[in-house]
């Protein structure tokens, strides 16, 4: 950092390093990306998922993903600890919308029962 600010040539050069360096990834990336889950719940079931995957999932708020993330690299969490917070979330996440769609199935009959005995009442 000290030498990226004391000259001109030296920032273009480590612009140019991180350009070349960019096909390569952190350590800590390699980890999530090769740290494979089974996951048994949505469009994941049946499958061993990278915890990489599963963090930039459907099922992971950009929010929870960064802070995640910044924990990771901090080494304020394990790999493992991550594996079993972004699982968990995604477990969590896919029986709350299966949850959803079976509630939402079951108000709509209820209106029928509903006006049904409105009918039966105005027979009487």
């Amino acid at each position: 950092l000290i030498a990226v600010k004391t000259s001109d040539k030296d920032t273009v050069s480590g612009a140019g390093e991180k350009d070349g360096d960019s096909s390569k990834e952190e350590p800590w990336e390699t980890a999530l990306k090769t740290t494979f889950v089974d996951m048994e719940v949505g469009e994941f079931q049946g499958h061993k998922v990278s915890v990489w995957d599963l963090l930039h999932s459907k099922y992971i708020p950009e929010e929870n993903r960064k802070e995640l993330l910044e924990l990771y690299q901090a080494g304020e969490l394990t790999l493992e600890q991550v594996k079993t917070v972004v699982s968990t979330i995604v477990t969590k996440a896919e029986a709350a919308r299966a949850e959803q769609s079976s509630n939402v199935s079951s108000p709509r009959a209820e209106p029928t029962v509903t006006e049904a005995e409105h009918t039966h009442l105005q027979e009487d």
